[in-house]
């Protein structure tokens, strides 16, 4: 039987998402260390990866139980106990032919910061940037917005075949002294929302002209290769 589970962590605590041959301090390491230690032997599949110190509210794996774990609640109840730093938010039967990664429509990241220092509780979960023009970081937000070819957006190592993503969503906005900056797309390469959003700040910040981010975003010359600080970076939900 095929799951789907919806779930959080706190991406401080891990070395990214993904499993890795140098440590077991991942994601996807400590959840399939739970699971087989329910005798479930099944590896995970996450919507995508997050790096290291990125967190998330609403990733979503999916995996395959053998048939006497019918009782998903309870399931759920005992993996929790079994997690640090991971919460299982949600656990629902889906179809055997439901992809974490592959059935995703839609992916939205939030990113958090202040222009003041973050305090010592907020420093593993809040980014820090100098004050900005908020009208310039909207106009740079809005040029990703659309169909583009985000090959100097992005890492290498992602795991690809196209570096073309659609955009829906690049929105700014302000509450009560922290800044938020939302992405909403269909797919994301390896670090693309951090060198977006570095980009974008650079704009706001006057270091870099909204001219070059276009370059870049166009493909003529590549101008930044800085990624935001990661501690603000949500994975905030995936549309199916």
């Amino acid at each position: 039987m095929r799951v789907k589970a919806v779930i959080s962590y706190d991406g401080s605590a891990f070395f990214g998402f993904q499993r890795q041959k140098s440590t077991k301090q991942t994601v996807t390491s400590a959840i399939e260390q739970a699971l087989r230690s329910l005798k479930i032997d099944s590896e995970i599949t996450g919507s995508g990866r997050t790096d290291r110190g990125v967190h998330a509210t609403g990733q979503v794996i999916h995996f395959d139980l053998p048939p006497y774990w019918s009782d998903l609640e309870r399931l759920r109840l005992n993996l929790n106990r079994k997690l640090q730093a991971i919460a299982i938010k949600h656990i629902a039967k889906v179809d055997d032919h439901f992809h974490a990664r592959f059935s995703a429509k839609k992916r939205l990241y939030r990113y958090v910061f202040k222009t003041l220092p973050p305090s010592v509780f907020e420093r593993n979960y809040i980014s820090y940037y100098q004050p900005f023009d908020r009208t310039v970081l909207q106009e740079a937000l809005d040029c990703f917005v659309g169909e583009h070819d985000f090959r100097y957006f992005h890492k290498t190592g992602s795991d690809t075949h196209t570096t073309i993503r659609r955009i829906y969503l690049a929105k700014y906005r302000e509450e009560n002294n922290y800044h938020f900056i939302y992405f909403e797309a269909n797919g994301f390469l390896r670090s693309q929302v951090r060198m977006m959003i570095e980009s974008a700040m650079e704009c706001a910040r006057g270091t870099m002209q909204i001219s070059a981010l276009k370059e870049q975003l166009a493909g003529i010359k590549k101008h930044n290769h800085r990624l935001a600080p990661p501690e603000g970076l949500y994975l905030a939900k995936i549309l199916y």
